[in-house]
């Protein structure tokens, strides 16, 4: 009908795309399927050299939830990932691999918790790990259920059970999420933002829906090569040293210091960061003085 309001659904779905023309299909068709279909899916391509523009244009065409949005020069996974949430509208948002799926009733089950409970900041999906195929070959346990009232205690459960980073693939508040830093641009960036996501509210486990993680030769966690690592994430940083551990350490800080909690909690999460420091400080001093030695090589040969 002639001028009649866009209406706004009620979940994002972010997929950044770079060369992935043999899984976007099914990444898509995961969400064509879901039993809640108020959605919208937008798909930001980060200037992929394959038959993966062709194959969204398509599914665009044929689906008016499905919105493709090609990016002139590759952002960095990084950046396609913020470039995904700014042009989300909806009031619940999730990234998604453009090489992983979900089970059918994920998002239903997903907002039947983020309706019923305002203190859950993200209701995620127990992770099944497939292969090239799609073909289950073993459960990942996350053990990241941190429904604590205490921000302080949500904080500590997560430093000690974080190792895959797959929140960000939960469905998250949209409103929340964009009082973070999201996804940072260097190794493990997602790490940050799932240690600030639990600042802002709890992390609900769904027993009976599932995040399918694809583990094939061509995904990010097989890169060994740092700098191909770091250009991964941003292609700006290749040649960049990169002091994990600090880096980290500096981006958890500044996640407290903004949050909105309380000082006296933020002081015992700056307490509980700083014993961190003192049990890992050979890895701390070793990336300091690697740190040293490169510097030292480029200042001889420059």
């Amino acid at each position: 009908m002639s001028g009649a309001k866009h209406r706004t659904p009620r979940v994002s779905i972010g997929i950044p795309l770079f060369n992935r023309e043999k899984y976007i299909g099914a990444a898509i068709d995961a969400h064509r399927n879901q039993s809640f279909a108020d959605f919208e899916l937008i798909i930001t391509d980060n200037a992929s050299t394959d038959r993966g523009p062709e194959i969204c244009r398509a599914y665009a065409a044929s689906d008016p939830r499905i919105k493709y949005f090609p990016n002139p020069t590759n952002l960095g996974a990084a950046g396609n990932y913020r470039r995904s949430y700014e042009l989300a509208t909806g009031e619940y948002f999730r990234w998604n691999p453009s090489d992983d799926f979900i089970s059918p009733n994920f998002l239903e089950r997903a907002i039947q918790v983020l309706d019923t409970d305002p203190s859950v900041f993200v209701a995620y999906g127990r992770t099944k790990l497939v292969d090239a195929d799609g073909n289950v070959t073993g459960d990942f346990e996350e053990r990241l259920h941190l429904m604590q009232d205490s921000v302080v205690e949500r904080w500590i459960a997560l430093s000690q059970n974080l190792r895959l980073g797959n929140l960000p693939y939960g469905l998250i508040r949209r409103s929340l999420l964009r009082k973070t830093g999201l996804l940072r641009n260097y190794i493990a960036g997602d790490f940050p933002l799932i240690a600030e996501m639990s600042l802002y509210g709890k992390f609900y486990e769904l027993p009976d829906a599932f995040f399918y993680r694809r583990m094939h030769a061509e995904a990010s966690y097989a890169l060994k090569d740092k700098k191909d690592l770091m250009a991964y994430f941003d292609p700006q940083k290749r040649a960049r040293l990169f002091l994990y551990n600090w880096v980290h350490l500096g981006a958890n800080l500044k996640s407290v210091a903004r949050s909105p909690i309380p000082f006296a909690q933020k002081l015992r999460i700056l307490a509980y960061e700083g014993k961190r420091v003192i049990w890992s400080r050979k890895d701390f001093l070793h990336e300091l003085l690697d740190a040293a030695r490169i510097i030292g090589q480029k200042l001889i040969h420059p």
